[in-house]
């Protein structure tokens, strides 16, 4: 940058290869192609002359510099002198504080003297640490010119600063944070030291080839003769892992440093690079997002290796050292209030699975967060976080051909303040009355998320508590895949409100609804509404009111959550064929003119009326219910054989043939029973 000290000379030098014989104020600008660099990337050099250009246009181009090279001439001390007294002052007045720019300082004219400049620049170097490095060359002897412009690069790539302090002659606190980070994540069994496997592992990650034997064997030993403590077992541990580090530094092998964090996504500040915690990931409506069967194999060895004394369960200790990678504690006390914990209240290994669950289902960029601190794309080798979530498809086209894929079913459960919704909740993950006193008020959570068996699959149903504001109910509150209406038995005035909410939102959407029956261990009381809770589940097509107690001494049945999750799975049956048979079975007994109880015989709306009240329907209808379940049953083993079939790789037709005869044999026997029952119920009423 200064005058007279051959900085063009320098740069066209680089470019012809030879010494100009004519040498301009100013070179033009150049970028010399990422094909002929060491690094692989394009580098635009920019020469400033002050006899042509002004000093705005040079702060303009230092404000937009990557890198900048500060020539003086070994012969001449004032040049020296002026890198300290005029050129870096000027240069950290006109760049970012928060944006340090690198600096190289450049020896030049070494041809012309017999001794080197660099025991009068070394004093500078410690006193600046923005200046990456010192290189002495000569432009008329091609000497060192393509090294200049290398170190160039590799200051910007490689920069030093964040990584090491030159006055405490140690790596700076951020830089041993990330690293302590990396050798947790890579120490793959969790026992404080990288064996042989680990550190092939890690090599391969991060420079694409594993180390040979006496390779891994000649690390070890420079770190025995340098650290007491740095090899354990055989096995490097963390302290030999930093010393490693810091000896790549202090040798200008700092670049090694710099792949490895960049490999396990940190930025040039030394933070984790917001593409690597939150990869692209597109979720359409009406979908929902579930963790594979990868991304669950994972956070299965993620568990196994901090359960360290294999009871199944994760202490505070043991969850706060699974924890450790992340910048701050993701799982607060009300966790322990959402998922399944052992009788000390730890979290068990179901109960972590489901809170992992429970996150990618409700927030599922967090869960992308959380496993890139855990380092998923790393350790199993995926491209991205991405890889270990699956997008369901449309909830209409699961309607639409009767089945699903989902494994994670989402109840919304709606009652009054104290109609037993939180009991409820509670219930489900195995805790009674007496151990629900205990949870503090603070600590309370409005989720609950566990397992499920329908018809032999797990599935997880996650149970969500709606705050009973009926004028505020958001789409949140309302979109779910089966709902839960709760009300208090011995309370007369409880189950209004359900009835008003299921009226409101639930009357006319295809959502199927279960109305529970709440504390029925106390004395049951009338309701004071228009119609029976029974009465009402039977107008609306519904099932009858469940009775539900937390208030044992041992551990509430969940059969009733495996009814929810049923038909949650299967609401096209649960709901619209209820429906569409009722509405059927009425319109053909009114065509065949049965005579009912009224006066004039005559009234079509007075006939359909007593008739849609009648014991005869009820009685058809209690039928239908029971007939329902084998139906299901029989679905089931439909499914199970088609499954069976397609695995058996039978050819097309005999597929076609196969399932033709297996849904014949399904429907006549749906039929064949609903006939016998219809007659034995009309040849009774005569």
């Amino acid at each position: 940058m200064q005058k007279k000290v051959g900085k063009t000379s320098l740069i066209m030098s680089l470019v012809s290869e030879e010494f100009p014989d004519l040498v301009p104020y100013r070179a033009e600008e150049i970028t010399i192609p990422a094909d002929v660099t060491p690094e692989r990337v394009p580098t635009h050099i920019v020469d400033y002359s002050e006899a042509e250009q002004t000093d705005e246009q040079l702060f303009q181009e230092i404000s937009k510099a990557n890198v900048i090279c500060i020539v003086y001439s070994v012969n001449n001390k004032k040049s020296i002198e002026k890198v300290t007294s005029h050129w870096i002052p000027l240069i950290t007045e006109n760049t970012d504080k928060d944006s340090r720019v690198p600096l190289i300082l450049v020896g030049n004219k070494s041809d012309l003297v017999e001794h080197s400049s660099m025991e009068t620049v070394l004093p500078i170097m410690n006193q600046y640490s923005e200046i990456e490095t010192c290189v002495e060359c000569s432009a008329k002897n091609l000497k060192n010119i393509s090294e200049l412009f290398y170190y160039a690069q590799k200051a910007v790539l490689h920069p030093t600063g964040p990584l090491y302090c030159p006055e405490k002659k140690d790596m700076k606190p951020l830089c041993v944070k990330a690293l302590a980070r990396i050798f947790k994540v890579s120490d793959l069994d969790n026992d404080g030291i990288l064996n042989d496997n680990e550190l092939n592992f890690f090599q391969r990650t991060c420079f694409n080839t594993p180390l040979e034997h006496q390779a891994l064997e000649d690390v070890k030993n420079v770190v025995r003769k340098n650290l007491i403590d740095g090899v354990h077992d055989n096995g490097l541990t963390l302290k030999g892992f930093l010393f490693l580090h810091m000896l790549f530094i202090q040798r200008g092998r700092h670049e090694t440093t710099w792949t490895v964090l960049r490999r396990f996504g940190y930025d040039d500040d030394l933070e984790l690079n917001q593409d690597y915690l939150f990869p692209p990931l597109k979720v359409p409506p009406d979908c929902t997002t579930e963790l594979n069967y990868n991304a669950y194999l994972f956070l299965q060895s993620v568990f196994d290796k901090h359960d360290k004394d294999r009871d199944c369960a994760l202490s505070p200790e043991e969850l706060e050292d699974l924890f450790d990678v992340f910048p701050y504690m993701p799982w607060g006390a009300d966790v322990n209030n959402t998922v399944c914990t052992n009788e000390r209240g730890w979290i068990t290994y179901q109960g972590y699975l489901s809170q992992w669950t429970l996150t990618t289902y409700l927030d599922v960029q967090r869960c992308l967060e959380y496993l890139g601190y855990l380092g998923y794309s790393i350790i199993a080798e995926q491209e991205s976080q991405a890889d270990g979530i699956t997008v369901t498809r449309d909830k209409k086209i699961d309607l639409q051909k009767k089945q699903t894929q989902r494994s994670v079913f989402r109840c919304n459960v709606f009652g009054e303040v104290g109609s037993g919704k939180s009991g409820f909740l509670q219930a489900f993950l195995g805790r009674n009355l007496s151990r629900q006193k205990t949870i503090k008020e603070e600590h309370r959570s409005y989720y609950a998320i566990s397992t499920t068996y329908v018809y032999g699959q797990e599935k997880y149903l996650l149970l969500h508590e709606v705050f009973p504001d009926f004028d505020y109910l958001s789409d949140s509150d309302l979109a779910c895949d089966v709902v839960c209406l709760v009300y208090d038995a011995s309370n007369p005035y409880s189950f209004e409100y359900c009835a008003k909410v299921f009226k409101q939102y639930f009357m006319d959407s295809k959502t199927p609804c279960m109305m529970i029956a709440a504390k029925s261990d106390l004395p049951e009381v009338k309701q004071m509404y228009g119609c029976s809770p029974l009465e009402f589940c039977r107008r609306h097509k519904m099932p009858p009111p469940q009775s539900f107690t937390c208030n044992t001494a041992g551990d509430p049945s969940r059969e009733i959550y495996t009814k929810l999750t049923t038909m949650a799975m299967y609401p096209y049956v649960s709901r619209h064929s209820c429906n569409t048979f009722i509405h059927k079975l009425s319109s053909l007994i009114y065509h065949a003119r049965l005579r009912c109880m009224c006066t004039c015989n005559r009234c079509t709306f007075c006939l359909c009326q007593n008739f849609l009240n009648s014991e005869l329907l009820q009685t058809v209808r209690a039928k239908f219910y029971a007939v329902m379940k084998s139906v299901e049953k029989s679905l089931e083993i439909h499914h199970h054989l088609c499954v069976f079939l397609l695995n058996r790789h039978v050819s097309q037709a005999d597929r076609k043939s196969a399932t033709f005869w297996l849904r014949a044999s399904v429907g006549a026997t749906v039929f064949a029973v609903l006939g016998v029952a219809m007659y034995r119920v009309l040849l009774k009423s005569r």
